[in-house]
């Protein structure tokens, strides 16, 4: 049937018109789609060179912001890569090129550089845009199939992508080609940004909202305040620690010193292996000493990792950077984070 396909017969007119397609036919079709864009991936890696690095740093070297532009499938691409460049470090706009042909254009003016991206390099409406660009001595990145194109020979870089087929049984709709577009413009945006050493805390700057960022908030921004933390002292009876342990559900208490300072924790766990003898002891006879701790700045997907890789469900919070031992500011539960999203 998918020979059919390719040969531009429609099965359901073979069948007069009751699809032949099953389970079996999706499920193989949905894989061939994939083993396509797999594949033109692997061609675009190999087919990296220099005009790559050249325009990394054309677009690192750009004095004010990077223009994104395309149309039909490439525009859709083009407007996705912006947003990547500009919330990587990069100052970024997509122009729609009939927009930039009423008006729009004024957007791109000297420092700016201008990535196009088309998949045949002779989209006509591209023209007055690469014509204005050119005018005004804005670089020009091209970003298309086939090295010939008006688009490849116009620009200051020319990246030519490997020419090859569409998922599409056709070979018409755009699939294939936009994977390996959408592939190039992330590796170029990855590059840049890491050319200009982007930090997380940058990163998270530009992303206050979302589940990113969610998981980039510093975990002090979460973290229950001085004010509900179970802490106990060290010479603190071993029935009260309980009391605190339970009210505090965060199934842990604190021992601290004279100074405030967190020296140790007695968990359920500790509590458990020393039953027998709890009614003599007190908290530094049971806790467990040097506990780990977490930077009030630490992103909190950091520390939600951090407890399932330790297997525990609390910890305390100091300041970033303190030496042990540290007056703790906060605890944080793995519920606290579930309950939030993260995980």
């Amino acid at each position: 049937m998918f020979d059919e396909l390719r040969k531009g017969i429609d099965p359901a007119v073979r069948s007069g018109g009751n699809s032949l397609f099953d389970a079996h036919d999706l499920l193989g079709r949905g894989r061939d789609v994939v083993r396509a864009g797999r594949d033109a991936l692997g061609q675009l890696e190999r087919a990296l060179d220099h005009t790559f690095v050249a325009a990394c740093e054309t677009i690192f070297a750009g004095g004010r912001q990077l223009v994104v532009t395309g149309i039909g499938k490439s525009g859709h691409i083009a407007r996705k890569v912006a947003a990547t460049f500009a919330a990587t470090g990069t100052p970024a706009i997509f122009i729609h090129p009939s927009e930039a042909a009423h008006g729009d254009m004024g957007n791109l003016v000297p420092g700016d550089v201008l990535l196009v991206f088309s998949n045949s390099g002779k989209t006509s409406e591209l023209r007055p845009m690469l014509d204005y660009a050119r005018a005004v001595h804005v670089p020009i990145i091209g970003v298309a199939s086939r090295g010939d194109s008006p688009l490849i020979r116009c620009a200051s870089v020319g990246i030519v992508l490997p020419h090859v087929r569409e998922a599409c049984a056709v070979n018409v709709a755009p699939t294939t080609s936009t994977t390996v577009q959408l592939a190039l413009g992330d590796a170029l945006a990855m590059a840049v940004m890491d050319m200009r050493g982007e930090t997380r805390d940058a990163i998270s700057a530009r992303h206050p909202g979302g589940n990113i960022g969610l998981e980039l908030i510093p975990i002090g921004d979460i973290a229950l305040g001085a004010d509900r933390m179970p802490l106990v002292a060290q010479d603190c009876a071993m029935r009260d620690v309980v009391t605190t342990i339970t009210r505090s559900c965060c199934g842990i208490a604190g021992v601290v010193n004279a100074a405030g300072q967190l020296v140790g924790v007695i968990t359920d766990g500790d509590l458990r292996r020393n039953f027998e003898r709890l009614h003599q002891c007190r908290a530094i006879d049971v806790a467990t000493m040097d506990p780990r701790v977490v930077g009030r700045s630490l992103p909190a997907i950091d520390v939600l990792r951090l407890l399932n890789a330790r297997k525990i469900t609390s910890v305390f919070v100091v300041d970033d950077g303190a030496i042990a031992p540290a007056r703790p500011l906060g605890i944080v539960h793995v519920h606290d984070l579930l309950r939030l999203g993260l995980g």
